[in-house]
């Protein structure tokens, strides 16, 4: 029996005869020869269907394929430059599993869809070769940033999404009913991380995080994925420098691995060929003087907007570090600057192009007081926040960390215009389906 085979193979079987299964992407005929293409989710190869070649009922199944219908396919493989993916398969035998009928098509057709078609359809869109192209490359930033945590000895531990807290204030959180109880979904594993990094010392979680803001620009999703590390006696500058590692090493392992999905889909890779440290290091004073020079409303104190972000990446071929913040535009947790109590130990990495904050992080708040006091200042209840103030109370420590938004840093490399495209099933202000 021939082998059955991903199509990603075909390349070891030129001269052999192979199964594969998949769906129909296309279908053309020229004469008496059918050249259906074939996915099966590796890899897409032509086959050729030959009248003269094989049996009439076989070349009928063939003529009769519609867009989408799953199929398993029998040929010889040949080398063929001209074919997509280098390879053609010489089909001798073809059984169809399920034929889309013709009365009923696949909706979504070569000819041009709005954008809410493809969301209403978006479990169908996720076929096209544009969505698989970004789901690899989403794939392998997640799996560079796992490798990158657990090859420099961080320790990953889950993080809960019901969660009896603010972490970064109530305004955007999204409240569930649990049992008895009032609890929200988690706007981040944070507070969680700096228990585990008293335990572990180096530690990362990885999970999904929401955000109830009522916003409908490109760069938001009610629920998104981030990856956030804690580093145990960590200051302000080793954040900054592991945040700088951490992009870098996922960017170059997005070019040496998927660079056929990012040509596919049009990214200017000399771009992200430029993601190499050191990244250029901005303060915040410096960063408000940048903007007011270009002509923005900012005013010292207050935070940046996607606007500022862009004006402020645009003089960049790499991304920017932005540090020490007003302490009042950050959250409670976040340490001050013993030289300027105003400011926070604090920076977020812009991406450039215009892509905005993709990591967000800092040096904690040691100091059991002056945490009482931020948690008072907040208005945030005292009870719930007695485990987090225990960290304190026994051999408190300094320690930072950050955030990093899968999401956003997909939407960069793959150059997406926007963000919901970065997520197979996104979910925004007005988008809960499908």
């Amino acid at each position: 029996m021939p082998q059955l085979i991903e199509i990603r193979r075909v390349g070891e079987f030129a001269g052999q005869e192979v199964t594969v299964q998949g769906w129909l992407y296309n279908l053309r005929e020229s004469g008496k020869i059918l050249f259906p293409l074939i996915r099966d989710g590796s890899g897409i190869i032509q086959g050729v269907v030959a009248k003269g070649a094989v049996a009439p009922d076989v070349f009928e199944r063939a003529r009769e394929l519609t867009q989408e219908s799953s199929l398993r396919a029998t040929g010889k493989v040949r080398a063929d430059k001209r074919a997509p993916g280098g390879h053609e398969l010489d089909i001798t035998s073809l059984e169809v599993l399920h034929r889309v009928p013709s009365d009923a098509p696949y909706p979504i057709t070569p000819k041009e869809h709005g954008v809410e078609f493809l969301a209403d359809h978006r479990h169908l869109w996720l076929r096209s070769s544009r969505q698989r192209a970004i789901l690899g490359v989403r794939h392998e930033i997640i799996k560079a940033c796992r490798d990158f945590f657990d090859d420099r000895g961080f320790t990953l531990v889950d993080t809960p999404i019901f969660t009896p807290s603010a972490c970064e204030g109530t305004t955007t959180l999204f409240e569930v009913n649990y049992f008895e109880e009032k609890a929200y979904l988690t706007q981040s594993g944070q507070l969680y991380n700096e228990a585990a990094a008293a335990a572990v010392g180096k530690t990362y979680c990885f999970g999904p995080t929401f955000r109830a803001e009522k916003s409908k620009t490109r760069r938001h999703l009610t629920e998104f994925w981030m990856i956030e590390p804690e580093v145990a006696f960590a200051h302000l500058d080793d954040v900054m420098v592991l945040a700088e590692e951490l992009v870098s090493s996922v960017v170059a392992r997005a070019l040496e691995r998927r660079k056929p999905e990012l040509q596919l889909l049009e990214r200017n890779l000399s771009k992200l060929e430029q993601t190499k440290p050191p990244f250029p290091r901005l303060t915040y004073d410096e960063a408000v003087k940048i903007l007011q020079g270009k002509g923005s409303e900012i005013q010292w104190g207050g935070d940046f907007g996607a606007t500022d972000e862009t004006l402020l990446s645009e003089g960049y071929d790499k991304p920017v570090m932005v540090h020490r913040y007003p302490s009042q535009v950050k959250a409670f947790y976040m340490a001050p600057d013993a030289a300027r109590p105003e400011v926070a130990l604090c920076v977020d990495v812009l991406a450039p192009e215009g892509y905005g904050e993709i990591i967000g992080g800092g040096e904690r708040l040691a100091d059991y007081d002056l945490l009482v006091k931020r948690i008072e200042e907040n208005k945030l209840p005292r009870q719930a926040f007695e485990w987090y103030l225990d960290l304190r109370r026994y051999g408190t420590f300094p320690h930072g960390g950050f955030g990093m938004g899968i999401e956003r840093v997909v939407a960069w490399i793959c150059g997406l215009e926007h963000v919901r495209e970065t997520i197979p099933f996104p979910r925004m202000l007005y988008r809960l389906t499908p």
